[in-house]
């Protein structure tokens, strides 16, 4: 089955936000605040862009490794409870941030290399 592969990677000044329409074709890049002002915000994000899409979206937020024994990130406490959960509209979970070139036609965004191979090799296994 095909699905949209997303990437959320908070920092103390952003969150990257990379959408994928498999392993190639890039359909959305984003820098949001550093933490969703409401609890709800990731997944009706995530809802919103399998709706909008018509396909289910599985999506990984990237914490540093030392948080994987603990908690995933400070900046989303409220999401703990959804963190490996499964809707029929995705999937989130959490994995560790890769070490640190692909291009795709949305300039101007910045460097999004290392979150596309967080999700070609996490998210599309």
């Amino acid at each position: 089955m095909d699905s949209i592969w997303l990437g959320l990677c908070p920092s103390g000044s952003t969150t990257r936000i990379m959408a994928m329409r498999g392993p190639t074709t890039t359909i959305l890049k984003a820098h949001l605040l550093p933490r969703p002002a409401s609890p709800r915000a990731v997944t009706a994000l995530l809802e919103a862009i399998a709706l909008w899409e018509g396909l289910p979206v599985r999506a990984a937020l990237v914490v540093d490794d030392e948080s994987m024994s603990s908690c995933p990130t400070s900046l989303y406490r409220d999401l703990f409870d959804v963190f490996g959960d499964s809707t029929s509209l995705y999937r989130l979970e959490w994995v560790p941030r890769a070490a640190r070139r692909r291009r795709d036609g949305l300039t101007g965004m910045g460097d999004f290399a290392d979150l596309e191979r967080l999700l070609a090799r996490s998210v599309a296994r």
